[in-house]
């Protein structure tokens, strides 16, 4: 089984902004984690990795209101920080599922 690139910094962009608190730069990548995981034991199903993408992606929706509150918010640089992000996750396991698609459940 393929493991993720460790040399692979997930939300680089991220991290370095400080107008996102790594805090809650590190429960979007937690999420992200999940889908790793996933893919990681081997999953190649396009439908169960859609879905533990919806699933990341609807926990990050939820995230928003906390961006909010530490005075941040989920906006350009994030989208295609995050965006960025799963399409390489995507593109290292071989999983031909385009991002806009991947994550299609997303509000923000």
């Amino acid at each position: 089984m393929k493991t993720f690139d460790k040399n692979y910094k997930l939300l680089e962009e991220m991290y370095q902004d400080g107008y996102f608190p790594d805090f809650l730069v590190d429960k979007v990548k937690a999420e992200l984690q999940k889908v790793i995981d996933l893919l990681e034991k081997g999953e190649t199903d396009r439908e169960a990795v859609q879905e533990k993408l919806d699933e990341a992606v609807c926990a990050i929706n939820d995230l928003q209101e906390e961006f909010d509150e530490n005075d941040s918010e989920i906006e350009t640089v994030a989208r295609d920080c995050i965006g960025e992000s799963v399409g390489y996750i995507l593109a290292w396991f071989g999983i031909p599922i385009d991002v806009e698609e991947a994550i299609r459940e997303r509000d923000w």
